[in-house]
């Protein structure tokens, strides 16, 4: 028997010499490569792991994904997945920027393999996964604190900073991260690297970058041909032309934020502008962006909520019109966790926190938006499909009024956007059947039409 095992044992020992074990293959689920067509018709979900759910895990998260699709979400974005630095850190879990490490997933939301099956998940119902990343500075728990100190900015005591920022010179008050050198290539090349293992290893679909315009574009042009070249991706710049790199940068990336479009609807939904100020905008928006700029249109986001106020805080009753306009306006509607759910609140942001979820008109609203989105391709994103074609009314201070039109079909988008009844005139004569009831509306130039505070019709032909 003792001679037996031995010679087992040499059997299976040459086995192991002459056939070295293969690496196991992972089984990537099959979803339709990431395109402009997808991107044109697509609703984009920004996840806060941490608050969406009373576990605040990914199984949790991912238990959602059929309501989630149900409102038109192609798209998710995860807010950073990765591991918190402890050191320095603010409130008792820490800011989700603040990355002790670029190739971990955080553990308070779940596992490796969690991560994993929610991205196969999301897939296998046609839903793409990027996930935040924070290319600018690091958590101070960092390896490369102590391995690599210089891949950090120093002051002239050779002390590590926290960023500064580029407008003023002073700190921006994030003491609980430590500044990148983007001189040093090596580091560089870590970042590269970081990020490769995402697409590689999980099969995500691209990036939310952070602060892009804080990196220079040498780093972007080539990450980008790199990552690219292992599958088509979907990248996000939380940029817009006004901040550094301006149109350069925004023409690097797939989408990037329409801040100013944002702060002027707050403002009109607060009664400090009227809607011609947004008719000058979009006008603005045509003359400086190029035809393929898709913008990101928001009510709220992470920062918005939990630093400048709840929707309702913001918007009021001027919410829904707003909602509307940031679906039939060209550039792509984001929902922020919650928001399906008539969130009220300002989620916390260094702690846990979730909100209830109870149904209720507005997830329903944003189903038939989705809807619209996703079907109408009048509705296309990109800036250079379907331009507004205003039409033109005697109460332009309240009323916006325009036209998307392709081949296939025609939508047009009245709303008034004031907190007072309007009454007015249009030139424009044409049947439409109302979204989403179906009903038929006609519109004539010898109509007088009466409006109430904030009411919208969209005509669909």
């Amino acid at each position: 028997m003792k001679k037996l095992l031995i010679t087992i044992l040499i059997f299976n020992s040459c086995l192991d010499k002459n056939e070295p074990r293969k690496p196991i293959t992972k089984n990537k689920i099959k979803i339709e490569a990431i395109n402009q067509e997808t991107i044109d018709k697509a609703v984009l979900y920004e996840a806060n792991i941490r608050q969406y759910s009373v576990e605040g895990t990914f199984n949790a998260f991912s238990k959602d994904l059929d309501l989630i699709k149900e409102m038109g979400v192609n798209i998710i974005w995860l807010m950073p997945i990765n591991p918190i630095s402890t050191t320095k850190s603010k409130g008792p879990l820490g800011s989700y920027y603040a990355i002790s490490d670029y190739k971990k997933v955080n553990p308070e939301f779940g596992t490796s393999d969690d991560f994993r099956s929610l991205v196969e998940k999301a897939h296998s119902m046609g839903i793409y996964i990027i996930i935040d990343w924070v290319p600018g500075h690091t958590g101070w728990d960092h390896n490369w604190i102590n391995e690599n100190p210089d891949y950090y900015l120093k002051n002239q005591e050779g002390k590590i900073i926290d960023p500064i920022n580029p407008f003023t010179g002073e700190s921006f008050g994030w003491t609980d991260v430590a500044d990148l050198n983007y001189d040093n290539l090596d580091m560089q090349q870590a970042m590269m690297d970081a990020m490769a293992f995402w697409v590689k290893e999980f099969d995500i679909d691209g990036f939310r970058v952070d602060q892009a315009y804080a990196v220079p574009q040498s780093f972007y042009e080539r990450t980008f041909k790199m990552l690219k070249s292992i599958k088509p991706i979907f990248l996000l710049a939380e940029t817009d032309i006004n901040h550094p790199g301006g149109i350069e940068l925004v023409n690097r990336f797939d989408a990037s934020y329409d801040w100013v479009g944002h702060h002027l609807s707050k403002e009109i939904a607060q009664g400090k502008k009227d809607v011609n100020s947004l008719r000058k905008h979009f006008s603005w928006i045509n003359k400086n962006y190029k035809d393929e700029n898709v913008l990101i249109n928001f009510l709220t986001n992470h920062d918005e909520n939990s630093w400048n106020g709840s929707i309702k805080e913001i918007y009021g009753d001027a919410e829904k019109v707003f909602t509307a306009l940031s679906y039939l306006s060209p550039g792509m509607p984001l929902i922020y966790s919650g928001q399906e759910y008539d969130l009220d609140k300002r989620l916390l942001f260094f702690e846990k926190d979730s909100f209830p979820k109870v149904s209720g008109a507005t997830i329903d609203f944003l189903k038939k938006m989705g809807d619209l989105k996703n079907n109408h391709p009048a509705l296309k994103a990109s800036l250079g499909y379907e331009k507004l074609s205003y039409i033109e009314t005697n109460a332009e201070d309240k009323i916006l009024a325009f036209e998307r039109r392709n081949k296939e079909d025609t939508i047009v988008f009245i709303a008034n956007f004031s907190s007072n009844h309007s009454q007015f005139r249009m030139n424009y004569d044409s049947n439409f059947k109302i979204f989403p009831k179906g009903t038929k509306k006609t519109l004539s130039s010898t109509y007088e039409y009466v409006m109430k505070p904030w009411e919208f019709w969209i005509l669909i032909k």
